[in-house]
């Protein structure tokens, strides 16, 4: 019985498919290729996409600088609350020729380069005055150091003052040089 209807509903599909022809005129309503105003659409998102996006990459230089400024400044900022809050001395190491600093205690050490072509310009210290290329060690005591730091940082023509206060603790960014 159930082959008997399977073989009718065969029938009926290979009735249904051969009243179905193609006719050349059919092509017609088949077309390859874009339109106009398709091409146009496409053109006008990705000039959109780029106007949006194309800024962000060209302040990626000011974003870098300003990017390491706030890591070495962090830095000194965390140096000197750990030093105040575990009664160690920390030495806090800046590399001018090599762009890179390192802070190290009796238990720790850590090493920092800077990234995307920032450098150094140099450091400002009242004892030492301007220094601009070498090593320099700062101490920092349970109590802090003894003097305010300025670093300046670098990249292409743009600068950025790192300024630490010794007596708060805290660092300060600051765009462009200052004394």
């Amino acid at each position: 019985m159930t082959a008997d209807k399977n073989a009718k509903q065969i029938n009926m599909i290979k009735k249904q498919s051969s009243n179905f022809t193609l006719h050349p005129s059919s092509f017609l309503l088949c077309r390859s290729g874009f339109t106009l105003i398709e091409l146009i659409l496409v053109i006008f998102i990705i000039a959109l996409t780029t106007t949006l996006v194309m800024p962000s990459f060209w302040n990626m230089g000011d974003r870098a600088l300003k990017s390491e400024a706030k890591r070495i400044g962090n830095t000194i900022r965390y140096i000197h609350d750990e030093a105040a809050g575990k009664k160690q001395t920390y030495i806090l190491t800046l590399d001018l020729d090599k762009d890179a600093w390192k802070y190290e205690t009796k238990k720790e050490s850590k090493d920092f380069k800077l990234k995307n072509s920032v450098m150094f310009r140099d450091i400002m210290i009242p004892s030492l005055g301007k220094v601009t290329f070498g090593e320099t060690k700062l101490i920092f005591s349970p109590t802090g150091p003894d003097e305010p730091i300025t670093l300046h940082l670098i990249k292409d023509d743009k600068e950025y003052t790192v300024r630490f206060n010794h007596l708060s603790g805290r660092a300060k960014l600051h765009e462009g040089y200052l004394e």
